[in-house]
């Protein structure tokens, strides 16, 4: 199967989701774009451009002006935008963003050596230092981004020049690493699930075998990084390669048993052993995914579908520890969560993965981006309070409001690249079945699979109503379409043409199974009532308090709805929640929650014995993703409940 076989093929419809098409189309990736050529005033430098200019420069004649600037990852960045830009290109022709999507990779092409070799920071910097610093230096995880933008441009514009580049790359890592016998594997994993994508691209077994190479040896010397460290005694920014957990080498992956260490190159090693274990057949690696995937969504995930607790290591920390305030969380990990649990569901088929992956999506990813595509939270906390985040020295990381960039500008082009590819998380096609994962409003075209198109119309998420629409290229389609029961939805209900229908539930999936001529319709009624949500007890963050849901999406309160101040505020137990009107000007079209509760109005003394006199109070909820648009302001996710 290709990973993009079906990105041409879905055209998105208007509504939650269409809005968040053009708004990627027309503000996210040319916002981008300037920002990676220092265009953008009162932004951090990106300079990305310039490096590659730099290096094709000296290359070209042995030196260059200027000096390498940024991150020693920052290709990755003009590589995730290319990639945007091309899911983009795929739906929507568009000549002068090609063009210049065209230029950016003739550059790309320029910059590299005669070898194969690809890499900025080493060209312009570091000539003489290449591959001797694997635990820091990045080369893999940027060959790895590249990689992922060679095979979506090829398969989305068919133009291949940077898919030639990147294999002339993968060659020379292919060389180095398998052929001359060097050691090691990435200090920051990307490149194993890049490589699966350029073996289902190209065909050519060595991009696979190179994949469960990097896999297989990772953890087998744990001391591999300490040993590098002895060796070359060079470093970029003093990492500490003693830190096992941060890399994820403390054992071979077959024996990792809890998500530890940096939370976005634990997700990225997970997507690249799932990956690899759906193509071989590996139980033992499949198993181990497994294994993982539960340790995170079970003991370590937030309830947005966030991960990585700690600002130190950007990191998981213990099963349990899931602070608010000073949650990491970071937008790259939510990311890379759904990318883990796409592969696990192609794997298992078990609605649990996409339940994980709409969490993730709905309110950690679109939480870190403004809801006018032009600024980014790169930290995703559940609690802000100003003053506090983003100023005192243990929340300098939380910020309140979202930057226009970022000196480490991960995040931002990996929400572009996700956004603009939606198609190969809302749909999956297997054999003779359809499988409805995400409610994305639009219409799919499966006449070459499944002889026909399939239209999916929807209010969601703030509507249960989900409607299928079959257009056969005959006189009728013949297929199993399997829609997703989410765990959140108390039931459901199915109807064709009216009628109630036939089917069969297994693992979070509706099986329907029929011959659909035109017109029919297939309508889906998910139970969209408010849900209390309550966390383990072993949760101290969130001892005595409740969060709310509706649908996918979970609420926060604001200050700027609750007289300023959400500190004081408790839900009452046992009380009523109601859901508002859906209002299209507010927040980009939301639907707000009421929650009966009451307001505690204490002196002005640190301590008292006296108790804090109540008054009853209705509490204002929007949902989580849209925090932060309203200026600077208190947020809370986890409300006191008594």
């Amino acid at each position: 199967m290709s990973d993009l076989k079906l990105i041409k093929k879905f055209e998105l419809a208007d509504g939650f989701w269409g809005r968040y098409g053009r708004l990627v189309r027309d503000v996210v990736l040319p916002y981008q774009e300037n920002a990676l050529n220092d265009r953008i005033e009162g932004a951090e430098k990106s300079h990305c451009i310039e490096n590659f200019r730099m290096a094709a420069e000296k290359l070209r004649t042995g030196k260059c002006e200027g000096e390498f600037y940024g991150m020693v990852f920052q290709d990755s960045d003009v590589a995730k935008w290319l990639e945007g830009a091309a899911y983009s290109l795929a739906q929507h022709e568009d000549a002068d963003l090609e063009q210049r999507c065209d230029e950016i990779i003739e550059l790309i092409g320029q910059a590299q050596h005669e070898d194969g070799y690809l890499n900025t920071y080493f060209t312009v910097k570091e000539p003489d230092r290449r591959w001797t610093n694997l635990h820091e230096a990045h080369e893999l995880y940027c060959a790895g981004h590249m990689i992922e933008a060679a095979v979506a441009y090829a398969e989305c514009t068919g133009k291949t020049r940077l898919l030639e580049i990147m294999c002339g790359m993968a060659d020379h890592i292919y060389r180095h690493f398998i052929e001359e016998g060097a050691e090691g594997y990435p200090g920051h994993p990307e490149i194993e699930l890049a490589l699966m994508r350029l073996y289902r691209a190209t065909k050519q077994e060595r991009y696979k075998e190179l994949a469960l190479h990097f896999i297989n040896v990772r953890g087998v010397n744990s001391d591999y990084f300490i040993q590098e460290k002895q060796r070359n005694n060079w470093s970029v920014w003093g990492g500490h390669p003693t830190d096992k957990e941060y890399a994820q080498n403390t054992a071979p992956v077959r024996m990792q048993r809890k998500a530890v260490g940096h939370a976005v190159r634990a997700v990225y090693l997970y997507t690249g052993m799932a990956d690899a274990a759906l193509e071989t057949g590996d139980e033992s690696l499949a198993e181990a995914c497994r294994t993982l995937w539960n340790n995170i969504t079970q003991c370590r995930m937030y309830v947005t579908g966030a991960i990585g607790s700690a600002y130190e290591g950007e990191a998981f920390t213990k099963d349990y520890h899931l602070p608010n305030d000073t949650a990491y969380a970071e937008t790259c990990a939510a990311i890379g969560l759904i990318f883990f649990s796409n592969k696990l569901l192609w794997l298992d088929r078990d609605g649990k993965y996409a339940d994980v992956m709409e969490r993730a999506l709905y309110n950690c990813v679109l939480a870190g981006m403004q809801l006018d595509g032009t600024r980014f939270f790169y930290v995703n906390p559940l609690e802000a309070l100003p003053g506090i985040s983003g100023e005192a020295q243990t929340h300098k990381h939380a910020l309140p409001v979202r930057p226009k960039w970022f000196a480490c500008a991960c995040c931002p082009p990996n929400v572009a690249r996700l956004l603009s590819s939606l198609s190969e998380y809302a749909w999956h096609i297997d054999k003779d079945t359809l499988y409805s994962n995400l409610f994305v409003g639009g219409t799919l075209d499966v006449s070459e699979e499944l002889g026909g198109k399939v239209t999916l119309e929807t209010a969601y998420p703030y509507d249960g109503r989900i409607t299928y629409r079959f257009t056969p290229e005959g006189k009728s389609m013949n297929v199993q379409l399997a829609i997703r029961v989410p765990a959140w939805s108390r039931d459901i209900g199915i109807c064709v043409n009216g009628a109630p229908a036939q089917y069969e539930v297994r693992n979070g999936y509706a099986y329907l199974h029929g011959t659909f001529p035109e017109p029919t319709e297939v309508t889906v009624e998910l139970d969209m009532s408010v849900r209390k949500v309550y966390a383990n007890s072993k949760v101290a963050a969130d001892t005595g308090k409740v969060a709310v849901e509706r649908g996918p999406l979970l609420y926060c309160a604001e200050g700027v709805d609750n007289d300023g101040d959400v500190l004081s505020l408790f839900c009452k137990r046992g009380g009523e929640i109601s859901v508002g009107e859906y209002l299209p000007d507010k927040l980009c079209g939301i639907r707000e929650l009421f929650a009966e509760g009451y307001r505690a109005r204490s002196g002005e003394a640190l301590y008292s014995y006296e108790a804090p006199e109540e008054e009853a109070c209705t509490i204002t909820l929007v949902p989580y993703y849209t925090w932060g648009n309203r200026g600077l302001n208190q947020m809370r996710v986890w409300m006191p409940e008594r």
